[in-house]
């Protein structure tokens, strides 16, 4: 099985970009997508039915804003949507598909980078997301993690440490939080193919046209693992050379 994890910056604007020939071309069995920027309603073609999709959605009560989805050709057993909280779900960032073996997720976790009070909203909604994980993984003990973190998680993780100490999705308290949410048997899954590979990056900032060029990014796009799923794990690549957005896609092989 194939699974791919992939922040669009807006899926419209990707499909402009070739979005529909290259998800055509890999074909992954799911693809969890984050930052969709968009309703249902507003694309003008349903380019996923051919390709032998069940679309899934959870996109933000604002237009133009936040969002996830799910694409998947396995029909899944049960859906969840969100925290249960609306001061987080009216923006549309988790959405969950169960399945006999395993369940999936796609997630969105909040930047931090407008201010601090969009920081506190970012660390609150860390709380809240722990919190609901907890309650899935009572009914489900395979996990599959797929999305934008926000959140480089070590120094090698990020082009330059040092520069970027005090910028959210590096700060410390971030950090500390991702590592002790990897602590519940849960793991990086190109950490645990690759764990001293430097320079393998998901985002590279827009406010510099040559920084993808340069290859200055951050990897804050991740498929985290319950460890119970480790030993299936046959390849794990992110895929810096496609283009449709500001992030890359991730591709995970995994026999299950």
């Amino acid at each position: 099985m194939n699974i791919v994890t992939y922040n669009l910056n807006g899926l419209r604007a990707a499909l402009r970009k070739g979005f529909d020939k290259w998800l055509q071309e890999v074909s992954p069995d799911i693809l969890c997508l984050q930052e969709i920027r968009v309703l249902p309603e507003q694309i003008e073609t349903d380019f996923w039915t051919p390709l032998g999709y069940h679309a899934h959605w959870f996109p933000a009560e604002k237009k133009g804003y936040s969002g996830v989805a799910i694409l998947s050709k396995v029909k899944p057993q049960e859906i969840s949507y969100g925290t249960q909280d609306s001061i987080y779900d009216k923006e549309g960032r988790i959405l969950c598909l169960h399945f006999n073996q395993f369940s999936i997720m796609s997630l969105y976790i909040p930047s931090g980078t407008s201010g601090q009070a969009r920081q506190d909203f970012k660390m609150k909604f860390l709380e809240k997301f722990q919190e609901r994980f907890k309650e899935f993984r009572k009914k489900q003990p395979h996990w599959i993690i797929n999305g934008d973190f926000n959140i480089c998680h070590k120094e090698i993780d990020i082009h330059d440490p040092i520069g970027n100490k005090n910028n959210s999705g590096f700060l410390p308290e971030e950090r500390d939080w991702l590592s002790h949410f990897l602590e519940q048997d849960l793991r990086d899954s190109f950490r645990y193919l690759h764990p001293q590979e430097p320079h393998h990056y998901s985002w590279w900032s827009l406010r510099r046209k040559t920084n993808r060029e340069r290859n200055l990014g951050w990897r804050i796009d991740y498929q985290i693992l319950t460890s119970n799923l480790l030993s299936h794990v046959k390849q794990v690549k992110l895929l810096p050379n496609v283009l449709h957005s500001d992030h890359c896609p991730q591709i995970l092989h995994i026999d299950i």
